[in-house]
């Protein structure tokens, strides 16, 4: 039997070794949004914005379907196994996206991504939980959460790789697919799921219900889906489209935008997942609805960053609301799994994350070509931004309408 000192100890290690590979998950994604321009200079049958959003949202669309699949499987099959072919297979066509040559090989290679990349999130945040309980839950989420804003960091620099005439976007493609390849092998050789939880008297009838259908069936767990859904649209947005915006509004270089879009947004973010991961540890001490308060703090910093972000007349402005828009997904980010853990069995989390995904990114998706057909209308962006303020609003009355469980097995 492990010791309570040596079980934390591979507890963390387990977070220590998904953060390369929640690094390299959303630095694969993010470098696409930084290297438009010159994707789209060497892919001329790209032909407007909205074949940009389609490219954008068609990634979201595979990714959020096959999600709650992903979710299953590891719940049905165990996390290690998902989780490392994950990685593997999206390493290869991140490498083989380095290689297309039109539209529409771009957009196969962005939904074949989609479609290995969905399995990834759902496993690991479960498999992170199931080693992680109540004291150190919610920090442990935002330590993994982290390596995903050092990804989009990272992916904010790639702008300036694809400007260099000795690389290119190409080049950043095909390396970091290869990188992610070879770190596959090392990381299923040290995970290792835990040991299946035994059944806690007097609440094995939830465990014979199915879990689509027990989630489906639970207020708290619908409410918690729309909570992750409606403010994420505007998070996709600001991910996908704020390198453009400020590189057309200030007249920058495609690598300064993708800096300036990025690297503020994406720090303040993991100081937020951080700080909004402690707070909600501690807060969960005194009360269940601890991280449930927490991830409401981290939404109500949304609403004046995005008028901020909408109204902004210069580029320090811009920059400010989106440092206050990256403390506010901190705290949003760092709590979701540990919330979905107090109104879920343990069996179910990762597919309760699947599905979560699948109705939130389809939403982003969908987001994202809207945005583009929108601007090609001239929309105002203080119109567009004030409506993800107003949504941001309605998000705090449905976080706080959740209830946690009164038992504590699921936290």
């Amino acid at each position: 039997m492990p010791t309570p000192n040596s079980a934390l100890r591979y507890a963390w290690f387990i977070v220590a070794l998904l953060f390369p590979v929640a690094l390299l998950n959303y630095l694969d994604r993010q470098m696409l949004a930084t290297m438009k321009a010159s994707m789209v200079h060497d892919i001329p049958s790209i032909a407007n914005r909205a074949d940009w959003g389609l490219i954008l949202g068609c990634f979201k669309w595979t990714y959020a379907i096959l999600s709650p699949f992903g979710g299953y499987f590891a719940d049905r099959f165990g996390r290690r196994w998902v989780i490392g072919g994950s990685l593997f297979v999206w390493s290869i066509v991140t490498w083989w996206t380095g290689h297309a040559l039109t539209f529409h090989e771009l957009m196969t290679a962005r939904a074949l991504m989609g479609i290995s990349e969905a399995f990834y999130i759902p496993a690991a945040l479960a498999l992170i939980a199931d080693y992680h309980v109540g004291p150190t839950r919610s920090r442990a989420v935002g330590v993994h959460q982290t390596g995903m804003y050092v990804g989009q960091i990272l992916g904010g620099f790639a702008g300036y790789v694809a400007d260099s005439p000795d690389y290119g976007w190409r080049w950043m493609f095909s390396t970091c697919g290869m990188i992610g390849a070879i770190y596959a092998l090392p990381l299923l050789a040290a995970l290792r799921d835990p040991p299946h939880a035994a059944p806690v008297p007097g609440q094995t009838g939830d465990r014979k219900v199915g879990a689509f259908r027990g989630l489906l069936g639970n207020r708290n767990y619908i409410l918690l889906v729309l909570y992750f859904t409606l403010p994420a649209i505007a998070g996709w947005v600001v991910r996908d489209w704020m390198p453009d915006i400020l590189r057309e509004k200030f007249q920058l270089g495609q690598g300064k935008a993708g800096v300036s879009a990025i690297l503020y947004v994406q720090l303040a973010s993991l100081v937020g997942a951080v700080i909004g991961g402690t707070l909600a540890d501690r807060w969960s001490r005194h009360t269940k609805k601890g991280r449930i308060y927490a991830s409401a703090i981290g939404m109500a910093l949304f609403l004046p960053a995005l008028f901020s972000v909408g109204n902004a007349g210069t580029l320090a402005v811009a920059i400010g609301g989106l440092i206050v828009f990256g403390l506010g997904w901190g705290f949003f980010d760092c709590n979701n799994m540990p919330i979905l853990c107090q109104i879920a069995r343990p069996e179910w989390r990762a597919t309760g994350y699947g599905i979560m995904n699948l109705v939130s990114i389809s939403c982003g998706g969908f987001g994202d070509w809207a945005f583009g057909a929108l601007r090609d209308r001239h929309v105002p962006l203080n119109i567009i931004f004030g409506v993800f303020a107003g949504v941001a609003l309605l998000s705090i009355f449905i976080v706080l309408l959740i209830k946690p469980r009164e038992d504590n097995a699921t936290d």
